[in-house]
C-alpha cells in the first residue's frame, strides 16, 4: 500500500461546518455585506473562498470564529451552534492563520506556537512535546528554530510558524485568510505544498480565503466562488468548475485558458518517478559513488535517518569528502507529490538538475521527476482533450443531421 493509500484510510479529524442563511449588515450600508449565505463544508476537506474584492469572502470567514458577529442566521460546527459558547472559548477551538503569520515579535517560536495550549491549561511537558511535533510537521527543525525569534526568520518560515500555531490545540476547523499572499512565488508554492502534505496527514476542515483562482484550484477540494453580497455563483470541485462554469460570471472569473488550468489539476503523484542513486548522511562516499557510476547517474540524492532528502550533490562534489555530507534541509528545493505539474515545470526550469525531488508524508523521499516526463504527460492530456472534443462535436453534428432529416 502506498503512502497516499494509507493517508486516505486515516480518520478525519475535522468537523462538518454548516452555514444557514447567514446575513451580515453594517449600519448605514444599503446592501448587506453577506446576504443569506448557506452552504455545507464536509469534514476533512479544504474549501477555498474566492471572488472579487468586496464580495464578502473575508467577512464570511471571520463570522465562523465570531471575529465578526453575524446579523442573523446560524453557523454550526458538527451540528452545534457556535453561539453556544463564548466567542473567546470558540476561538480557542478554531485555528486561525493569517497573512504573514502575525507572530508576537517579543516571543520565541516555541512560545508563539504554545499560545493557545497555554491558555487551555496544558502542562509544560505536553506543550513542549506538541510544539516540537508541529515544528517538525511544518518543516522546521525544532532544535534549530524553537528558541529563535520572528525577526530571525524569513517570511516563509514565519508563515510556517503561523500554521503550526493554528494547529497547536488540534482544532477540528482551521481558518486561513490569504495565508500565503505576502511571500514570493517560489516560497508560496512550497507553503502550498506543505499545507497539502499536512492536510493529507491530519484531515482537518480548512476554509481558505484567497484572491487567486490558481491557488484555489490547487488547494481546494471544493471552491466557493462568490459574487457581491457573498451570493454563491458556484460551489463545486475544481474539476467541475473548470469543465462547466455555472454562468458568465464564473467563466469570466476563472478566466481564459481554462484548458491550461485543467492541466494544472494533474498532480505529480500521477506520473512515474525516476529512482536515481541515494545515500545516507554519514555513509562512506566510495560505495555511494560506485553505485552512482554503475547506474550512470551524475548526482546522488542524500537522505537523513528519516528518509528525508537533505542534499543533491554532483558526483564531483561527493568525491571531495570521505563521508556523505548533509546540508540544511530547507535549502533543498523539493516538491510534494500533490504538487501540480505547472509547479513542477516552474521548479525544474530554474533548477540546476533540470529535475526535481518529490516527497510524500513528513517529507519522505519518493523519487525524482524529470522535465521530459512532465511535458509528455501534458502533451498526452492535450491530445486526449482534443480527441474528446472532436468526438463531442461529431455527436452533435450527427444529432443535428438526424433532426434535420
Amino acid at each position: 500500500m502506498t503512502q497516499t493509500d494509507q493517508a486516505a484510510e486515516r480518520s478525519i479529524s475535522g468537523a462538518e461546518l454548516r452555514l444557514e442563511n447567514v446575513v451580515k449588515r453594517y449600519p448605514g450600508q444599503k446592501s448587506p455585506a453577506v446576504e443569506s449565505l448557506s452552504l455545507t463544508i464536509p469534514a476533512g476537506e479544504i474549501v477555498a473562498f474566492v471572488g472579487p474584492s468586496g464580495c464578502g469572502k473575508t467577512t464570511s470567514l471571520k463570522m465562523i470564529n465570531r471575529l465578526i458577529e453575524p446579523t442573523s442566521g446560524s453557523i454550526l460546527i458538527d451540528g452545534e451552534d457556535i453561539r453556544k459558547d463564548s466567542a473567546t472559548s470558540l476561538r480557542r477551538k478554531i485555528g486561525y492563520v493569517i497573512q504573514g503569520g502575525s507572530l508576537f515579535p517579543h516571543m520565541s517560536v516555541a512560545a508563539n506556537v504554545a499560545v493557545v495550549p497555554k491558555m487551555l491549561g496544558w502542562d509544560k511537558k505536553r506543550i513542549a512535546t506538541r510544539t516540537d511535533e508541529l515544528l517538525d510537521l511544518v518543516g522546521l527543525d525544532p532544535d534549530r528554530y524553537r528558541d529563535r525569534y520572528p525577526r530571525e526568520l524569513s517570511g516563509g518560515q514565519q508563515q510556517r510558524v503561523g500554521v503550526a500555531r493554528g494547529l497547536a490545540a488540534d482544532p477540528p476547523v482551521i481558518l486561513m485568510d490569504e495565508p500565503f499572499g505576502a511571500v514570493d512565488p517560489i516560497t508560496r508554492q512550497r507553503l502550498q505544498d506543505e499545507l497539502i502534505s499536512i492536510q493529507r496527514e491530519l484531515r482537518k476542515t480548512i476554509v481558505c480565503v484567497t484572491h487567486d483562482i490558481d491557488e484555489a484550484i490547487k488547494l481546494g477540494d471544493r471552491i466557493l466562488i462568490l459574487q457581491e453580497g457573498a451570493n454563491i455563483a458556484q460551489y463545486d470541485t475544481p474539476d467541475a468548475i473548470l469543465a462547466a462554469p455555472a454562468n458568465d460570471f464564473v467563466a469570466d472569473f476563472v478566466g481564459a485558458g481554462s484548458t491550461l488550468k485543467q492541466l494544472s489539476l494533474a498532480r505529480v503523484r500521477s506520473l512515474d518517478l525516476l529512482h536515481p542513486t541515494t545515500a545516507k548522511v554519514g555513509e562512506d562516499t566510495g560505495p555511494a559513488v560506485r553505485r552512482a557510476e554503475d547506474a550512470g547517474d551524475d548526482a546522488i540524492v542524500v537522505l537523513d535517518d528519516r528518509d528525508r532528502p537533505v542534499a543533491w550533490p554532483w558526483l564531483r562534489q561527493v568525491r571531495n569528502n570521505d563521508k556523505v555530507k548533509s546540508s540544511p534541509r530547507e535549502n533543498l528545493v523539493t516538491l510534494d507529490e500533490a504538487a501540480t505539474l505547472n509547479d513542477a515545470l516552474d521548479t525544474m526550469l530554474t533548477a540546476a538538475h533540470s529535475k526535481v525531488i518529490v516527497t510524500g508524508d513528513r517529507d519522505r523521499y519518493l523519487g525524482v521527476l524529470d522535465f521530459e516526463t512532465v511535458t509528455e504527460h501534458m502533451r498526452k492530456t492535450e491530445r486526449e482533450a482534443a480527441e474528446h472534443q472532436l468526438e463531442l462535436q461529431q455527436e452533435q453534428d450527427q444529432q443535428g443531421a438526424h433532426a434535420d432529416g
